[in-house]
């Protein structure tokens, strides 16, 4: 029965870091992209993140698009998430290692993200092709400077457009190249 308290202890601390942590990677991105900020999902997002990233801001500037207050919040969680996950495995690792593995979840987080958000739009696509919405619009913004690169290669055949099955098989497997251990994924 311990066991499996510790598997839903686990399984829960770690679900709602990730889900944090998607959120201020989300707002990274949005930023980065240029995002539509009066759009209802970039306010959810804005309202979400605000709260940890305000304090830092007078502190870390900007460069260009990118926040420097919400990159270095998201690290600092993101540590705070492999130091939380090793207490909980009962390991021992030095700071220096939790960093890396920080970076390291960072990345496969991203990458998931993408592939989420590829799969999300893709589905809007074909339930709904054409409506507007606010979610599709954040998507396409989110998704569109991945995408069109590949679209230059592979342009739609037939009305059919591969080129988000051609970006989420290629995240997958930078995804599986992350020499992240196990415990993390």
């Amino acid at each position: 029965m311990a066991a499996n308290a510790d598997n839903a202890l686990f399984y829960l601390v770690s679900t709602l870091f990730e889900l944090y942590l998607w959120v201020l990677l989300l707002r990274i991105i949005l930023q980065w992209v240029r995002a539509d900020f009066y759009n209802p999902f970039s306010q959810l997002i804005w309202r979400l993140t605000q709260p940890v990233v305000r304090w830092l801001q007078p502190i870390i500037p900007r460069w260009r698009t990118l926040d420097g207050a919400a990159v270095v919040v998201t690290l600092v969680i993101a540590i705070a998430y492999t130091e939380v996950i090793i207490a909980l495995i009962g390991f021992r690792y030095d700071i220096s290692q939790a960093i890396v593995f920080a970076i390291l979840k960072l990345i496969v987080l991203t990458l998931n993200l993408y592939t989420f958000t590829l799969f999300v739009q893709a589905i809007l696509s074909w339930v709904g092709p054409g409506v507007s919405n606010p979610a599709g619009s954040v998507l396409w913004s989110v998704n569109e400077p991945i995408l069109r690169p590949v679209r230059r290669v592979l342009p739609p055949m037939a009305g059919l457009d591969l080129s988000p099955l051609l970006v989420i098989l290629v995240l997958q497997v930078l995804n599986r190249l992350v020499p992240l251990p196990g415990i993390f994924r």
